[in-house]
């Protein structure tokens, strides 16, 4: 059961798309970034948008295409680095620079100027611009970014309204649907090409919280943060990547949902950071050998190996052994239908669940919480502390450490440090929740000690260094 377990504890797709040398993005950083603070913008809503075509015309894309290439934009990333210093140069006093030019595509969301593009096509910008169909070129300011969706928000300023395009419900694309895929490959601008939905909820490196959208429209590098568009012209996703053994494309691109690009702009805008509903279980997808091993009939669904603790899930009354079967009326057969699902949506929604227990199915609506655990580097996993765990160790703040780093595991007990004991600072600074942990690191320099402050089994206060 060990090769099967999972957990779900963050609803937002998490780590990085690792396709080797096929991908087309870097490695994300860990951090949310805001730039500004804006208020929130309006979009508009899917239902408020007309039709272009009868259910005849699906397969002419004209109408689509034309409105649509002039609501993306061509994205040019101007980023410095560190030359190779010689002899000369260190003898002068000069520190050698060169400017890199990297490109990619982008999309108007509303009249207003906010643009929608990929994370790994801003990462490390010096300088932003943007430059719309019309040949018109903007600077761009950077609203904030998730390296975990590979999601980035900017704004330009121009005189007049801006064409937009407008989401659709992604839950709603069918495979086997028609859409277009409009970006700037290779730097030719308004390319348009078209495809079918191939998939839903795909994970491509077996990390069971990615959830794309898999097409056959051709996309190439330069259309990371193009649009995916429907026949009537609405966003159903945002292309980021590529399955090539070339670096070019030769059969399958990959979208991030529009549900999942919405939501996390829409947090960027309202909250500075991307707000994660937490379910809260551990397990696994069945099939016929695992749930041959489990000892159950159901070899579709999500097998509840165990449920985190005051989660929304324990809150809900879910066990061990229940089988998640549904999520909002959607089929769940692997994670990243449930994960794909969680990512659109935040703390205190509530899902209603169908889930089979003891061969009976059963609805359970379960409301998301905030994530009540986060990975402290070196030390290991931690958590909110109640009442009763600082009153035992006689402090007043605290988070408490529920696993300890595997790696450093030995040297943490051997200095009598073990799970339940009390993190009580983080570099100088008093932590009272796992959002205070999350805050302090965020802004931590590579470069600086991070200091860490606990009380171990026996007491006593200690003081921990590391670089």
């Amino acid at each position: 059961m060990k090769k099967i377990l999972t957990l779900v504890l963050v609803s937002a797709l998490g780590g990085m798309l690792t396709l080797g040398a096929y991908k087309l993005f870097l490695e994300p950083d860990q951090n949310v970034v805001v730039a500004s603070n804006q208020t929130t913008p309006t979009f508009l809503p899917t239902s408020n948008v007309s039709t272009l075509y009868n259910v005849e015309d699906k397969a002419n894309f004209v109408l689509a295409a034309e409105n649509t290439v002039n609501a993306v934009v061509h994205v040019k990333n101007v980023s410095i680095s560190k030359g190779q210093m010689t002899l000369q140069d260190l003898f002068l006093g000069r520190n050698p620079q060169y400017k890199q030019l990297g490109t990619g595509s982008g999309v108007i969301i509303n009249a207003d100027g906010y643009i929608i593009t990929n994370n790994h096509v801003i990462k490390n910008a010096h300088e932003l611009s943007v430059t719309l169909n019309n040949n018109k070129t903007f600077e761009a300011e950077l609203i904030g970014a998730d390296p975990k969706t590979d999601i980035a928000l900017l704004k330009i300023n121009a005189d007049e309204d801006l064409p937009f395009v407008t989401f659709a419900d992604s839950d709603q694309a069918k495979i086997g649907e028609w859409v277009l895929a409009v970006g700037n490959p290779f730097n030719l601008t308004s390319t348009v090409t078209a495809g079918i939905i191939s998939a839903k909820s795909r994970d491509l490196s077996g990390n069971s919280s990615q959830s794309f959208i898999q097409t056959d429209a051709a996309v190439n590098p330069g259309n990371s943060g193009g649009a995916l568009v429907n026949t009537n012209g609405e966003l159903v996703g945002i292309n980021t990547a590529i399955s090539s053994q070339t670096g070019s494309f030769i059969g399958y691109s990959f979208a991030v949902p529009s549900n999942i690009a919405r939501k996390v702009v829409e947090d960027i805008m309202e909250y500075g950071n991307v707000q994660n509903g937490i379910l809260g279980i551990k397990g696994g997808p069945l099939n016929s050998r695992f749930s041959e091993e489990l000892g159950v009939d159901d070899t579709e669904g999500i097998y509840i190996d165990s449920v985190v603790e005051d989660s929304g899930a324990d809150l809900a009354g879910l066990k061990k052994g229940d089988i998640i079967k549904e999520i909002d009326r959607i089929k769940i057969s692997k994670f990243s239908d449930l994960t794909g699902h969680l990512s659109a949506k935040r703390p205190n929604d509530v899902v209603s669940l169908v889930i089979s227990r003891n061969g009976n199915l059963e609805t359970i609506p379960v409301t998301l919480l905030k994530n009540q655990t986060y990975t402290l580097p070196l030390v290991g996993e931690v958590k909110n502390a109640k009442p009763k765990d600082l009153k035992k160790y006689k402090v007043s703040n605290g988070v408490k450490i529920i696993s300890l780093n595997n790696k450093y595991a030995e040297y943490w007990k051997n200095n009598g440090v073990e799970t339940g004991n009390i993190i009580t600072a983080i570099n100088d600074v008093k932590v009272n929740s796992v959002e205070d942990v999350q805050n302090i690191l965020k802004n931590q320099p590579q470069s600086e000690y991070l200091r860490i402050e606990l009380i171990n089994s026996k007491g006593e206060k200690e003081r921990y260094n590391f670089r």
